[in-house]
């Protein structure tokens, strides 16, 4: 039987979210069935190519320096999907959605699009041309109920929306050590013995990587063995380490920096605290959780909707957010809780949030959608 070919199409291929989930789900992908390409547009963000290339998928890259040169690319995209026998085509993101629902228009091939994050938080001009070409693709996919429930109430689609929770590898991403023998513990000079808070984010705004650092500040002054671990970089990363020099937190919170493989830096981590003020359904989280991290957070966008308080994680809201210094020392001080919220997170994101449930679906709908 031949094999459908799917192509992904995304804006760039860095270490976001959307982007790290593209070689983790080719890894569980049925390839016996399928056979997937992908397309991207920023050749300075390049850090998942060879994860999906050895991972069996095909790469390439239609290079455009800003949104309108991507557009621009649609000929390129044709011409490789008829080149290809490209049956069905899975955009991400918004401006990878806008080329994608193009190239449909031109060849009739069928369009899937993921949405990651809540109309709300777009750019006017986004959110506008979002709104005018929804409907031209096939279907419309919110990795949350939260980002389904916002297509619908900003954009109210004629084409069928569809909640496919993002999920994790649970088998890859598992913690392999204790976390005192962890290796970057040792790397940043942090003691053995010391209560360690981490997060993992792109350094954009919605983080709020500015108040993490005032929450690790306070808890910090209250207890000189809490440290803290930054994996990420971005837009914002200026104004988070001026920040982090004006707080004095030189030899306590340590920069990690951009990083593809960063399943070390969960095991170095008792809890991973996330401050963001909105969330599609963010992949660390799951990623944290099934690492046995303890989850402390706020309660933006899809984040409700995988955390129950007390039980998987300890959830404040959005505004509430500079209660996460008392939590964070609340669980150095109660290690029967830590553990408890530790194992806790691990069986929610093995149980509810498993990435071979999500493959599931997304195969069931490459084959009900693509095109013969």
């Amino acid at each position: 039987m031949a094999k459908i070919k799917v192509i992904h199409i995304i804006k760039s291929l860095g270490r976001g979210g959307a982007e790290m989930l593209l070689p983790e789900t080719l890894k569980k992908h049925n390839q016996e069935a399928f056979e997937f390409h992908y397309i991207y547009f920023l050749p300075w963000k390049d850090q998942m190519v060879h994860a999906i290339e050895e991972a069996g998928g095909k790469v390439t890259c239609f290079a455009a320096k800003n949104n309108l040169l991507l557009l621009w690319q649609y000929k390129k995209i044709i011409r490789y999907c008829r080149e290809n026998q490209i049956q069905l085509i899975h955009a991400h993101l918004p401006w990878a959605g806008f080329v994608s629902r193009l190239v449909h228009s031109l060849t009739k091939i069928p369009v899937l699009y993921t949405e990651h994050n809540m109309q709300e938080r777009y750019h006017f001009l986004t959110k506008t041309i979002n709104k005018l070409t929804f409907n031209r693709q096939s279907l419309g996919i919110g990795v949350s109920d939260d980002v389904s429930h916002s297509i619908q109430k900003n954009i109210h689609p004629t084409i069928p929306v569809q909640t496919v929770l993002n999920g994790v590898n649970s088998d890859s991403f598992q913690r392999k050590g204790s976390f005192a023998d962890s290796s970057k513990r040792k790397q940043f000079g942090i003691p053995a013995d010391a209560f360690v808070v981490g997060t993992v984010a792109v350094f954009r705004f919605q983080k709020r990587l500015d108040l993490w650092l005032e929450i690790m500040k306070k808890a910090i002054e209250q207890d000189a063995n809490i440290y803290g671990i930054i994996v990420g970089a971005g837009p914002l990363q200026s104004e988070i380490e001026q920040k982090y020099a004006a707080l004095g937190l030189e030899g306590k919170v340590f920069f990690a920096g951009l990083q593809i493989e960063v399943k070390s830096y969960y095991e170095a981590m008792d809890t991973f605290m996330m401050c963001s003020s909105f969330e599609g359904l963010p992949i660390a989280l799951l990623e944290a959780m099934s690492m046995e991290c303890a989850i402390v957070t706020t309660d933006a966008g899809g984040i409700k909707e995988v955390i129950r308080n007390e039980k998987d994680g300890l959830v404040v809201g959005v505004d509430q957010w500079e209660q996460l210094t008392e939590l964070i020392v609340q669980l150095k001080n109660d290690p029967a809780k830590l553990t408890y919220l530790q194992q806790g997170a691990r069986v929610r994101a093995k149980a509810s949030f498993s990435m071979d449930a999500m493959i599931l679906t997304l195969e069931d709908l490459y084959r009900k959608h693509y095109s013969i």
